[in-house]
């Protein structure tokens, strides 16, 4: 049995700061607070333990001070080792959430704090990646099998869930919060967009106007940043192996080719594809002088570094989010965010008016397990259809929008046969 502390933060005196930052997200994030409202009087988390992995950011701050209000007790630890941002954490901690995680934790520490909530034994579970899934999984099956069900926020996590579902190992319910409609077009799309560029910009202070700007992966995310990177002037090329997409980003007026092809004359690199090794030596051999790269998937897989490393004669840190390798002929290749998200990396991740909706389904996803986990098996569940549209109602409420209504009139013909 691990031993529990408290909570493992870098400076607990940075409380009051975290306060501060956590009330301007709380302040911009309506619909989390409407359910928060709801769930404080009925309390369905009441005696519940929830485990979470994920970005100890001011916008996770708000879902597990809200989760708390709906009655359970907190453990929260780091899904990136990078991204936590530390007054959130000490605020976090003071606020009676027991939190685990800094900015700039090691690889070894990481996973002691991943260990340190499984050893609580949480009723309930989320993932932002799933490392906190497949440990459980790998290392804690005994404990697994107590655990009610989970919710997973991202792609990657999604699909590393989904194998342990195929290979017949999973043995709870999760809900793939990352596959909700909502989440991602508000998410993947418009959050990733923005902070990755917002990243960029805090990192390397590059013009992106006139430069030629490779997207790895055009799916929600690569989209989303492919819009952002075309909006400032850039000449946007796409690398993508599935013919749908490609089509889409043609028809969108992107150059679509091989990376090989891009590797000759782009200029700024950012991958999304939540694959392994996307940018390899081979890529890099082929770069020009100057090259940025960056990371905006999960894990900080999708740059192949060793082969950067490899092919580097030198490497010398320019500021805290750049790291310039030179290679044999002199070339200069600038890696971001040692190839981590740089959207949470280099920039405060998404706006809290996006993380908003993701974090509505969260909540509302771990009320339905709790309801319905007689009825669920150990399988990955989309989210409902109607916790979806809830939340994209609420929304659209909060942003002063108004929806039409159909008149029963309408409503009958679109139910009938006959024209």
């Amino acid at each position: 049995m691990i031993s529990i502390i408290e909570y493992k933060v870098k400076d607990i005196n940075l409380a009051g700061i975290g306060s501060k930052n956590i009330d301007w997200a709380k302040n911009h994030m309506p619909v989390l607070s409407l359910i928060r409202d709801r769930i404080s009087k009925e309390k369905p988390f009441k005696g519940l333990k929830i485990a979470a992995c994920m970005h100890i950011t001011k916008e996770t701050a708000v879902l597990m001070l809200t989760l708390k209000e709906g009655g359970a007790k907190i453990y929260l630890t780091a899904s990136n080792p990078l991204s936590t941002q530390d007054d959130v954490a000490a605020a976090l901690a003071k606020s009676g959430i027991h939190v685990y995680g800094w900015r700039g934790e090691s690889e070894e520490d990481y996973f002691k704090n991943i260990d340190i909530v499984i050893g609580i034994e949480p009723n309930l579970v989320i993932d932002d990646g799933g490392d906190l899934i497949v440990r459980l999984h790998e290392k804690y099956p005994d404990i697994a099998k107590k655990i009610i069900g989970g919710c997973e926020e991202t792609t990657t996590g999604v699909i590393r869930e989904k194998a342990l579902e195929k290979e017949g190992k999973l043995v709870f319910p999760i809900i793939a919060v990352n596959d909700a409609l909502t989440k991602r077009l508000m998410d993947n799309r418009y959050g990733t967009g923005q902070s990755t560029i917002q990243g960029l910009l805090n990192a390397a202070s590059v013009l992106i106007a006139g430069k030629n700007f490779v997207v790895v992966g055009y799916g929600y995310v690569g989209s989303g940043i492919a819009k952002r990177a075309k909006g400032m002037g850039a000449r946007v090329i796409i690398v993508e192996v599935d013919p749908i997409r490609a089509l889409e980003a043609a028809l969108e007026g992107y150059e679509v080719m091989s990376m090989s092809k891009a590797a000759e004359i782009g200029d700024i690199f950012v991958t999304a594809t939540g694959d392994i090794n996307v940018i390899r030596g081979e890529h890099i051999e082929r770069m020009r002088d100057g090259a940025i790269l960056a990371n905006s998937g999960h894990f900080n897989v999708e740059i192949n570094i060793k082969d950067l490393e490899k092919l580097s004669i030198g490497k010398r840190s320019l500021n805290e989010f750049v790291e310039e390798y030179t290679l044999r002929d002199g070339r200069k290749i600038y890696l971001l965010a040692e190839g981590r998200l740089v959207n949470l990396v280099a920039a405060g991740g998404h706006p809290s008016d996006v993380m908003d909706v993701s974090f509505a389904l969260q909540a509302l996803s771990l009320e339905y397990i709790l309801k319905n986990k007689d009825k669920l098996k150990p399988v990955v569940y989309v989210v409902p259809e109607s916790i979806d549209k809830e939340v994209a109602r609420l929304k659209l409420k909060a942003m002063n929008m108004e929806l039409e209504t159909l008149t029963e009139e309408q409503r009958s013909y679109l139910e009938s046969y006959i024209i």
